[in-house]
């Protein structure tokens, strides 16, 4: 093999690991983005749970004034999570992060004081949060990024 030949092959090597490399790169930015988005969505998620009451958190019925006083709160909980359906929906948020996300979605909007607000804020905004309308009527075992339809 004459040098020249040497020298080619190694630089279509060269090429071949950079090509990779960068690939790998970006890959790597992507995940960590991704992460970080949803990171970010989780402090939200914790913000207004401070915010909400803990007899709400702990699964106990606050009454229909005291849901009514906290009402604010369980909306900004229910616009947050409708979001987090429409995110996964787009791709924008990780099939592992997704099956965490909805348990905790169904664990809390089935306790009782969620469940009221929700009931509330559906029938005062029948036109909103359809999202998270139908993951509900799908019995939260759908993954909203396989949705076919707009249902």
């Amino acid at each position: 093999m004459v040098l020249t030949d040497w020298i080619t092959a190694i630089a279509s090597v060269v090429t071949a690991a950079g090509i990779i490399l960068a690939w790998w790169q970006i890959r790597l930015a992507k995940q960590q983005a991704v992460t970080q988005f949803e990171d970010g969505l989780n402090s939200q998620y914790r913000e207004i749970a401070r915010r909400l009451p803990i007899e709400a958190l702990l699964g106990e019925s606050l009454g229909d004034r005291a849901t009514d006083e906290c009402l604010k709160e369980f909306y900004h909980y229910i616009d947050l999570t409708n979001e987090e359906v429409f995110l996964r929906r787009r791709h924008r948020v990780s099939k592992q992060t997704w099956k965490n996300w909805v348990e905790g979605i169904k664990w809390n909007i089935t306790r009782p004081s969620f469940e009221a607000a929700w009931n509330k804020i559906k029938e005062r905004s029948p036109e909103s949060f359809n999202e998270l309308r139908r993951l509900e009527r799908e019995g939260f075992k759908t993954d909203p990024a396989e949705w076919q339809d707009t249902n």
